[in-house]
């Protein structure tokens, strides 16, 4: 492998829209996004579910 070309990888902190953060490692030092698996509607841990299991629609 080559010197000094690869990035540092470092600790990182993933901030959410919601306000969760994640700590992991990254080649960038914070990530900011706008959906998290807290706050995402259709993944089952979440809590805040914007269309209730009685409103979908079974094919």
């Amino acid at each position: 492998m080559k010197e000094k070309i690869h990035p540092k990888y470092q600790d990182c902190v993933v901030v959410c829209a919601c306000g969760n953060t994640i700590h992991t490692r990254s080649t960038k030092p914070n990530i900011r996004v706008e959906v998290c698996s807290a706050c995402h509607p259709f993944l089952p841990e979440s809590r805040n579910l914007l269309i209730q299991p009685e409103e979908w629609i079974s094919l």
